[in-house]
């Protein structure tokens, strides 16, 4: 089963105060967040495969551990998602990035890929899915339907703050996801936003609030 992971690091619940509060200007918001994705990466990636091997340091021979050739890559969901690639490139930069982007038929109400840009070996890297906020958790439960089209089986959720609604969503959608966010809030109101929440995440980084 999916499990959640809220991240209570006292740094992160810092930042997270300061991107909730509405006077924060869209610079400071914007840099905020991708201090954030860095810091909730740092969580996220604690159990990859290590590998030991041998090297000199400048007194001995020592026995170290790397990454155990662990292929990652990062997928933000447009837009908002792009507001976290940074900090998660700043941990990781060799990751590979693509990029999806969903809308909302009106009619069917059901999430429409119109862009999709994976790397080419995507199935044999751990995925890492982007987007700061985890409302309805539509988007988010398609875009991981769609990466799995695509062959991926090892897919992990990054969200800065999730509704209990989103959470459910994408539990009950993919078992197999885990999520990891920095705030589990209250719930969704009416128009679908969460409560307390931040307001528009991605009008909040680009500045289009």
């Amino acid at each position: 089963m999916s499990e959640l992971h809220v991240m209570e690091h006292p740094l992160i619940q810092h930042k997270l105060s300061i991107l909730r509060d509405k006077n924060t200007s869209v610079k400071e918001f914007r840099e905020i967040v991708s201090e954030i994705a860095s810091l909730m990466c740092f969580e996220a990636t604690r159990n990859l495969p290590l590998e030991e091997v041998e090297i000199d340091t400048p007194v001995a021979r020592a026995k170290v551990k790397r990454l155990a050739g662990k292929k990652l890559a990062i997928v933000p969901i447009l837009r908002a998602g792009l507001g976290m690639v940074d900090g998660v490139l700043q941990l990781i930069p060799n990751a590979k990035v693509g990029h999806i982007g969903l809308y909302r038929d009106p009619k069917t109400l059901e999430p429409v890929e119109y862009y999709c840009k994976l790397p080419n070996d995507i199935q044999e890297r751990d995925v890492f899915v982007l987007d700061p906020m985890l409302a309805t958790g539509g988007s988010a439960a398609a875009a991981i339907s769609f990466i799995k089209q695509r062959g991926c089986r090892t897919i992990r959720l990054m969200n800065i703050i999730g509704a209990p609604e989103g959470v459910k969503k994408v539990q009950s959608e993919h078992p197999d996801v885990d999520i990891f966010v920095a705030a589990l809030d209250e719930k969704l109101n009416d128009h679908g936003y969460i409560v307390p929440g931040l307001g528009d995440a991605g009008d909040r980084i680009f500045g289009t609030k």
